[in-house]
């Protein structure tokens, strides 16, 4: 591998890492902020809810900043734009909380569109290889931040302001390493054809973002609700919490082999089947049976959950023929699907609290993913979007 080939995967990967720490960090910290800013719960989980709908509202920007800037240089300022907001956020008083938290999401919005159609551009012949690094650095930083960010505070002292400050370092050091691509001529199709058409036209957009947004639904469920369910079943505190990061540690080797796997067949369906019904039965095992075998369910839901998500991206880069076409179904579905995706965690508390238990929701969860099952059906099998059909 040439240097120029290592600066720009080492690049790549670091941006990935980046697009989930400003979100998966506030959730250990959220009561200490809750604390200091002065906020009740509602205002300590709206800053969650305020990064997870601007990850749905922002997308659609995504393509226009392409078509303007390039997609390298869209994606250098989105790590600048995340180095500014989680510093911002840790300064004084809850306005700029959450301006910082609403200017990270906006850039992650930015740059979760941006990356399949990256992977399209920079490793056209790699497309599966590539996506499935990219899934597992995204997960991988997920999972390092909600596991550091207490030890990290404990041992430099800092306090939460500063912990917030040092998810800076990671993005800019991302930054200094695709400032290569970024100087480079940029080779979008930024004066070609506008791909939307084709894309809001077809049902093939509609069956990925069906899939996309369900798949992330059933995920920031268990993100927010899982560690309460052991909880209520009647496991400690601290195994609840473990439960949740093994699922989330099983999903960085889940989604870094399956789009290699799967990205070799022209259809996907029978790897989107097999992940949505495995996450059905880590569903039902904390329905039926949440302390008989806790980690196994994890296990299971993990290795389901992390390859749906894998998938979903997955598809969204392999069913256009060109970037162009990857960035505006990136947006499409991502933007719709994180739409969905905020509303999970509230109706799945919601019918916690109004039916008195778990089984309710856990019941819904299960709908959801038989609709997701049959929209990735439809999303898995072999089509084509790209220029030809504009």
């Amino acid at each position: 591998m040439s240097l120029r080939s290592a600066v720009l995967v080492t690049g790549f990967v670091l941006a990935a890492l980046n697009l989930r720490p400003a979100i998966a960090g506030v959730s250990p910290l959220l009561d200490e902020i809750m604390k200091d800013v002065g906020l009740s719960p509602a205002g300590g989980g709206a800053v969650t809810t305020v990064m997870v709908v601007c990850l749905g509202v922002f997308g659609p920007v995504t393509p226009l900043l392409a078509r303007r800037f390039g997609l390298d240089r869209t994606l250098l300022a989105g790590l600048l734009v995340i180095a500014a907001g989680v510093t911002l956020r840790g300064l004084d008083g809850a306005p700029v909380l959450y301006l910082g938290s609403a200017l990270a999401a906006t850039a992650i919005a930015v740059m979760n569109v941006s990356m399949p159609a990256v992977v399209k551009e920079h490793f056209p012949t790699r497309v599966n290889l590539m996506t499935g690094v990219y899934v597992a650095s995204v997960v991988a930083g997920a999972t390092l931040a909600s596991g550091l960010v207490i030890p990290v505070e404990h041992a430099t002292g800092y306090g939460w302001r500063g912990v917030s400050a040092l998810l800076a370092v990671p993005a800019l050091l991302a930054a200094l390493l695709w400032l290569p691509q970024a100087l480079r001529k940029q080779s979008g199709a930024q004066n070609g054809p506008r791909p939307f058409g084709v894309v809001l036209r077809s049902p093939v957009t509609w069956s990925v973002t069906a899939l996309m947004g369900l798949q992330s639904l059933t995920f920031y469920v268990m993100l927010a609700w899982l560690p309460t369910i052991f909880l209520d079943a009647g496991l400690p505190a601290d195994q609840a919490g473990y439960l949740l990061s093994l699922t989330n540690l099983v999903q960085v080797g889940t989604s870094l082999a399956i789009p290699v796997l799967a990205g070799r067949r022209a259809s996907q369906v029978p790897y989107v089947v097999g992940a949505g019904v495995l996450t059905v039965l880590g569903y039902l095992g904390m329905l039926l049976a949440p302390t008989a075998a806790p980690w196994l369910w994890m296990i299971v839901l993990g290795i389901g959950q992390g390859a749906s998500f894998a998938l979903a991206l997955l598809i969204i880069a392999l069913r256009p023929a060109d970037p162009a076409t990857v960035t505006a179904l990136s947006a499409v579905a991502q933007s719709v699907g994180y739409v969905i995706a905020a509303l999970g965690p509230l109706l799945f508390g919601f019918l916690r609290e109004v039916s008195g238990g778990w089984t309710v929701p856990l019941l819904a969860g299960l709908g959801v993913l038989v609709v997701q099952i049959a929209a990735g059906w439809f999303a898995g099998r072999p089509a084509t979007l790209g220029k030809a059909n504009l």
